[in-house]
């Protein structure tokens, strides 16, 4: 998928090492297994998706519990703060635009 000299972080751990010291801040964001939704805004406190009825949680069989870890969440960056990191620097926006 990428070139050879790129990889991807193993794992979380070290995907959050790599963007916190750039500044680029992110958002979880707990989304639809099955990618109807994304709970936010008026979905934010819902337990399943009203579109199709599946739980937001990773269900265990021994456990009818309402909460627990997400069944899917989606990383959002945002993009404003990663053009600002990019332009800082009067070379590359040249180079950049």
């Amino acid at each position: 998928m990428l070139p050879d000299e790129n990889t991807l972080p193993k794992s979380y751990y070290q995907a959050k090492k790599i963007l916190r010291p750039m500044g680029m801040e992110y958002q979880k964001i707990h989304a639809c297994p099955n990618d109807c939704i994304l709970y936010r805004h008026e979905f934010e406190e819902m337990p399943k998706c009203p579109r199709c009825g599946v739980s937001r949680y990773k269900v265990k069989d021994d456990e009818n519990t309402k909460k627990g870890p997400p069944a899917k969440v989606l990383w959002y960056i945002s993009i404003i703060p990663r053009f600002k990191h990019l332009f800082a620097n009067g070379d590359d926006a040249k180079n950049l635009t």
